[in-house]
């Protein structure tokens, strides 16, 4: 089972809170996160791309590093490790995205992929006057199909000339085009956006759900079995995991209490009110899911707490849902919490025991 790790690119990383670490982004400290990351055998890194943060005390993501560039200078300074940057669909081309993925290709031969936003924050494009209007809500999707479509396009024969309802290609040109294959990671949560997914991506994420429940996103993960059934691709599942992690559990469920207790009402509730913009949005999809009470304060993945064995034991746990090929994991402290995963949780993983079998 694949291991990665959801960059830092905005302050304070997924804990919405006053009493958790605090700290803004930058290229040094994400640097160190990958490397350590790569050190410890994991398989990817991912960084999202957030363009309006939700205030409060703490700030929350209004320090954001931008994902293309902070992926392409990490791809010059490691050598295993898979990396995907993301692409906002409504900011940038996508005959940029694919140039700009075949140049990364050329730095990180095979280790690049490209994470389809389609956005669900209308505050992050209103202020730049790029909001096509709350319609766009409905059609995000047929909007990312084509924006896929002319990507795979240009990255297969380097040409592409397409007239859709949303872009128009006209005799366009790229060269060279990437050696390798680019993957696409979606990570749609409703049932448009798991169609999506599968017609189009690699990997979809799904998020985990609730306290030390590892196996409850089963059912997002049969969706999107169900959903890839029909159109016939190998579409897996990654999903979302925050690992708080501790000596013993009464020390790692102190650590997540205090962050609870602590918690940024006010981005809090800048996130509930933008969540609540698309009036249409199914129950599953990412701007409700993001109001759940459990996922507040940690933006809704699944949590794992607990002593360094337990969350080994949780871990194998998830891997163990039908069509799970990999789980991408937040920390409370980033540094400190990927020391304790690859030092004392890892090592007792079945799931990733070819890594100790290679090692040996």
């Amino acid at each position: 089972m694949d291991i990665g790790v959801f960059i830092p690119i905005g302050n304070n990383g997924w804990l919405i809170s006053m009493a958790s670490p605090q700290y803004k982004p930058s290229f040094e400290l994400n640097k160190q996160i990958v490397q350590k990351a790569e050190s410890y055998g994991l398989d990817f890194a991912l960084s999202m791309i957030k363009l309006r943060g939700f205030g409060g005390q703490t700030e929350f993501w209004d320090y954001n590093l931008e994902s293309f560039t902070l992926m392409a200078s990490l791809a010059a300074v490691t050598e295993r490790i898979k990396l995907f940057a993301s692409t906002a669909v409504l900011t940038l081309p996508p005959a940029i995205v694919a140039r700009m993925a075949t140049t990364i290709d050329s730095v990180a031969p095979g280790r690049f992929g490209v994470n389809i936003v389609s956005g669900w924050q209308m505050a992050e494009y209103d202020q730049m006057g790029i909001w096509p209007g709350d319609d766009y809500f409905g059609y995000r999707y047929d909007y990312s199909t084509e924006y896929v479509h002319i990507m795979n396009e240009l990255w297969s024969k380097g040409e592409c000339s397409f007239d859709g309802k949303h872009f128009t290609m006209k005799d366009c040109k790229m060269r060279p085009m990437p050696d390798h294959k680019i993957e696409i990671v979606a990570a749609g949560q409703s049932p448009r956006g798991m169609e999506f997914a599968a017609q189009y991506a690699d990997y979809n994420f799904v998020l985990g759900s609730g306290i030390n429940t590892p196996t409850a996103y089963a059912p997002n993960n049969e969706r999107l079995i169900a959903a890839a059934a029909k159109t016939g691709r190998d579409v897996g599942s990654y999903v979302l995991f925050m690992v708080i992690a501790d000596e013993t559990d009464e020390l790692a469920k102190a650590k997540w209490e205090s962050y609870r207790a602590g918690a940024d009402v006010d981005a809090l509730a800048w996130m509930a009110d933008q969540g609540s913009k698309d009036a249409n949005a199914d129950a599953s999809s990412t701007a409700k899911s993001i109001n759940l009470p459990e996922g507040a304060v940690n933006f809704n993945m699944g949590t794992l707490v607990g002593s360094y064995a337990n969350v080994a034991r949780m871990l194998d746990e998830a891997a163990t849902v039908p069509g799970t090929k990999g789980i991408m994991l937040t920390f409370d402290d980033f540094l400190i919490g990927l020391d304790q995963f690859g030092q004392r949780i890892q090592p007792l993983m079945e799931s990733r025991s070819a890594l100790k079998i290679a090692a040996e």
